[in-house]
């Protein structure tokens, strides 16, 4: 049954591959992926990636929109988004990062001015970024590099962390000049709907009331319905609903499940009501989007 479902990947996907240096399996650096299979399924990531194109292009669905990346640009992939590659051109070359989600989670605490960076990334996951710019991620990358590979180094990890940052905030500055709406500080408002992505990503197959969190996070659920809809611009139930319809669509069009057990792993009641409530959300039968 697990095979059947979305393949979840991490970065010991791609140890055994030359030209890699790494930290365990939560943090990986390279240039060249010549020798990195492409695979037409979706794939969720365990890990974010982060790329500055060089040379030609790559194609990719990100939570299944379409995305090209081409030379000057950034592009970012955020932890446990689902990707399905598409082409890239035989000239495609950039720098590459990829940082497992535990990774990012501890140097999380001391970057709470860059939470609404993720919603940025999530907006807008590539982005045409200047030469200057280009060449800021392209030093981060090279002094990276040279760090990761003193392995007699016993603060290795901490070091890496701490240059990753650095590497946040260049990142951060980067998207806010390439972004035409100006983000309002909410610095409570923003923790408080971190929390809420965190808990829902977690329990969205088996939780879809906004109740259910509001009293996780000791709120009540009105509250939690302004704090969402203020930062985001979505209700918390739309956030819950998205996912629980991105996941659905993910595993009609990915997996060999049957509706019955895609209705099962979703912790619906029985396939009639999955039926009623993916047609209410897309305005079409489970069956009619895997025909598509």
């Amino acid at each position: 049954m697990e095979t059947k479902s979305i393949r979840n990947v991490d970065i010991s996907l791609i140890q055994h591959l030359p030209m890699i240096d790494f930290i365990g399996n939560d943090f990986a650096i390279f240039d060249d992926i010549k020798d990195m299979p492409l695979s037409p399924y979706p794939t969720r990531l365990n890990a974010a990636c982060f790329c500055v194109c060089l040379k030609g292009w790559c194609r990719m669905h990100i939570n299944l929109q379409k995305y090209e990346l081409s030379e000057g640009m950034m592009g970012i992939i955020l932890p446990d988004q689902i990707v399905q590659q598409g082409g890239r051109s035989d000239d495609f070359s950039g720098v590459f990062i990829a940082i497992s989600k535990s990774f990012i989670d501890g140097v999380l605490p001391t970057m709470q001015q860059l939470f609404p960076l993720f919603f940025l990334i999530k907006e807008r996951p590539c982005v045409h970024i200047t030469p200057e710019e280009q060449q800021a991620f392209k030093d981060y990358h090279s002094f990276l590099w040279s760090r990761v590979k003193l392995k007699d180094n016993p603060f290795r990890k901490e070091i890496t962390q701490g240059l990753l940052v650095s590497l946040f905030y260049e990142i951060y500055h980067i998207y806010q000049g390439h972004t035409t709406q100006e983000r309002i500080p909410k610095t409570r408002k923003e923790d408080l709907f971190e929390r809420f992505l965190r808990y829902i990503s977690e329990s969205y197959k088996e939780n879809r009331s906004v109740s259910y969190y509001a009293d996780k996070m000791f709120l009540t659920a009105k509250h939690l319905s302004t704090v969402v809809k203020d930062v985001s611009g979505k209700t918390a139930g739309e956030w819950i609903d998205s996912l629980v319809i991105l996941e659905a669509k993910a595993l009609l069009k990915s997996s060999e499940l049957s509706v019955q057990e895609i209705a099962d792993e979703l912790h619906f009641a029985n396939q009639s009501f999955f039926g009623k409530y993916f047609k209410h959300h897309t305005g079409m039968s489970p069956k009619e989007y895997r025909r598509q």
